[in-house]
C-alpha cells in the first residue's frame, strides 16, 4: 500500500508546488486537490457533508487543474489530482481538454478523482438541477472518453451531444488517465463499475467492510478496480487493517496552513504508517 495526501491549495496556505515538492521529497506516491468553485453566500453556511461548521479553506481554493499543473512540474515523479473534480459543474468538452492538457503537461502524472457535489446552491449556480447530478455526471465522462480516445469524436446524449469534433492533445496516458469516483452514496459500486479504474471513499468506519463487498462485486463484473482511501487517520492499526483489506493508497489530508504545520501533520502520518508496516 503506498501513501500520498489530499490538499485544499488556497491562496494564503503554502503554495501547491511547494507542498508538491516535500510529498516527492518525503517519498509518497501521489497528491490531490479538492475542487469548490464557489460557495454560496448567505445567512447560513452549509455545513460539510459528515457535519459540522464549513471551514472558509472551501472558498478560498485554487483552481484543482491550475493546481496540478503547478504540483506536476515542479516534481518528476509525484502523481497529481483531483481529489475531488466536481464534473456536472464544467462544461464537458473543455474539461476533456483541461484533463488531457494537464496529463500531457505533467508526462502522464494525472489522476481524475472525480464526483457529483454535495452542495445542492452550488450545483444550481451551474445550471444543473441537483436531483440530476450523477446522470449528469455519468453522460459528461462518456462524452470525454470519445474525445480523448477518438481523432474524430463524436458523442450523443441526455445532457451534451457533439461531432464530429477535433481536440487535442490527447492524454498521454492512454486510453486516459485513470478515473477515480468519489462518494459512498449506496450506488457508487455501480459508478466505479460503470465508467471508473478505483474508488475513493473517505474513511469512516465499516467502509472496509464496503471494500470487500467492491471487490466481489469487480470480480463477477470481470473488472479490476482500487481502492484508494481519502481521509487515512495517523492511527497504525487502521492503515494496517487498509492494507490487508486491499487498499492500494492511504492519503491523509494536509492543513491549509503554514509549512511548520503542514510537515507537524506529515511526520504524525508518516510515523504511523512506519508503525504500521512494522518499520
Amino acid at each position: 500500500m503506498d501513501s500520498g495526501f489530499g490538499y485544499f491549495a488556497t491562496h494564503d496556505a503554502v503554495g501547491p508546488d511547494v507542498i508538491a515538492r516535500l510529498v516527492e521529497e518525503r517519498g509518497h506516491e501521489a497528491l490531490l486537490f479538492s475542487e469548490h468553485t464557489h460557495i454560496p453566500a448567505g445567512e447560513k453556511l452549509p455545513e460539510r457533508p459528515e457535519g459540522g461548521e464549513l471551514p472558509r479553506k472551501y472558498w478560498h481554493t485554487y483552481d484543482p487543474f491550475v493546481a496540478c499543473t503547478a504540483a506536476g512540474l515542479a516534481t518528476t515523479r509525484l502523481r497529481v489530482g483531483t481529489g475531488i473534480c466536481l464534473v456536472p459543474q464544467h462544461d464537458p468538452i473543455g474539461l476533456a481538454k483541461t484533463v488531457a492538457s494537464v496529463d500531457d503537461l505533467t508526462g502522464g502524472r494525472f489522476e481524475f478523482g472525480i464526483g457529483a457535489g454535495w452542495n445542492d446552491p452550488e450545483i444550481r449556480n451551474h445550471g444543473v438541477d441537483p436531483a440530476r447530478r450523477f446522470a449528469v455526471m455519468k453522460d459528461y465522462v462518456r462524452a470525454m472518453r470519445e474525445i480523448w480516445t477518438h481523432d474524430d469524436a463524436s458523442y450523443e446524449g441526455e445532457f451534451v451531444a457533439f461531432g464530429p469534433i477535433w481536440s487535442w492533445p490527447k492524454p498521454a496516458q492512454r486510453p486516459c488517465p485513470p478515473i477515480l469516483v468519489g462518494g459512498t452514496g449506496p450506488k457508487v459500486f455501480d459508478r466505479v463499475l460503470s465508467y471508473g479504474d478505483a474508488w475513493l471513499p473517505n474513511y469512516s468506519a465499516g467502509i472496509l467492510d464496503r471494500v470487500k463487498e467492491l471487490f466481489r462485486r469487480a470480480d463477477d463484473a470481470g473488472k479490476s478496480v482500487e481502492v484508494i482511501m481519502m481521509s487515512a487517520p495517523a492511527d497504525p492499526d487502521v492503515l494496517q487493517a487498509m492494507e490487508e483489506a486491499g487498499v492500494s493508497r492511504a492519503m491523509a489530508w494536509l492543513p491549509s496552513a503554514g509549512p511548520d504545520r503542514v510537515r507537524r501533520e506529515m511526520d504524525a502520518f508518516e510515523t504511523a504508517l512506519a508503525e504500521a508496516r512494522g518499520e
